[in-house]
């Protein structure tokens, strides 16, 4: 038995439980809890404090359960990988046995709750659980690059489920919302693999600078910036946001255009660390504004 299982096993019950919050990823789930958040807020009727709670924490058992999935799943892709060697799950202090009961655990209590509170919602959250972690981490993340699509789907979810939530039905502005979510996550996570290109080549993790190039991959951004932010915005302007919001929103969504279009005509290693750095700042402010 190795030294990090025998004083896994030695561990107080509440630093063991301590272990599995980076398993969550928790600036990635609360991002995501945020959009859900936003999504709720999104319509004009009178929210529910209750509901709104209660929401929040299906939501984020939903949300932190299907991470730590990915993380009992990828154990050895995050053990090559510099970044993530220390993570619980690639470093032993959690083992995979652990690892599953927890992930299991929190999703079927997140799922199941959400379903009680409302069975649609509770069914776009489960489809948000299904694409990220049977589709996205199970089926297509060590095939092909155009997995991030289907877990930009996964993504997706959380928006529209607040959404669903609020006004009890999946509905244009919902579907549009998702697609702002759906379309900034490649801006993300295509940032985020020219970044750590090496790390991913090492644990032979497919991905688009890989397979086709950092010119088309900075192309796709672009492209993939400007429909978000013409999601975001035309959902916006269907919601009657005011028109200071939206004079930020169109603002914030300049910048992360900008951004995106100098990666595409004065590439380099600074310029795509601040597209990745705003694009999480973007995201956060614009789901923010669209809940106040």
């Amino acid at each position: 038995m190795s030294t990090a299982s025998i004083t896994n096993h030695q561990l107080p019950i509440t630093k063991k439980i301590a272990l599995y919050l980076p398993l969550t990823k928790p600036s990635q789930s609360g991002l995501l809890l945020a959009t859900g958040v936003a999504g709720y807020m999104s319509a004009h009727t009178p929210p529910s404090l209750p509901l709104l709670l209660v929401m929040c924490a299906s939501l984020f058992l939903a949300i932190g359960g299907s991470t730590i999935l990915n993380m009992w799943y990828d154990h050895d892709i995050d053990a090559k990988m510099r970044r993530t060697q220390k993570r619980p799950n690639a470093s032993g202090e959690l083992t995979r046995a652990e690892i599953f009961r927890g992930g299991m655990i929190a999703s079927v209590l997140g799922i199941g709750w959400a379903v009680a509170i409302h069975p649609l919602y509770g069914f776009v959250v489960f489809l948000g659980w299904f694409f990220d972690v049977v589709v996205y981490t199970l089926w297509l993340k060590r095939r092909t690059c155009w997995s991030i699509v289907w877990g930009g789907i996964s993504g997706a979810m959380p928006i529209l489920a607040g959404r669903v939530l609020a006004v009890g039905e999946v509905e244009i502005i919902g579907l549009l919302l998702a697609a702002s979510v759906l379309f900034w996550i490649p801006t993300h996570t295509l940032t985020f693999s020219i970044k750590f290109f090496d790390d991913y080549n090492a644990a032979r993790v497919p991905t688009f600078p890989s397979t086709y190039g950092f010119e088309t991959t900075r192309a796709i951004i672009a492209l993939s910036s400007i429909i978000a932010a013409a999601s975001i915005g035309t959902a916006s302007v269907m919601i009657g946001v005011q028109a200071g919001v939206l004079r930020l929103l169109i603002v914030l969504s300049s910048g992360l255009l900008l951004l995106s279009f100098a990666t595409i005509f004065r590439p380099s290693e600074r310029v795509n660390f601040s597209l990745f750095k705003y694009a999480s700042l973007y995201m956060l402010a614009a789901m923010i504004l669209l809940s106040v």
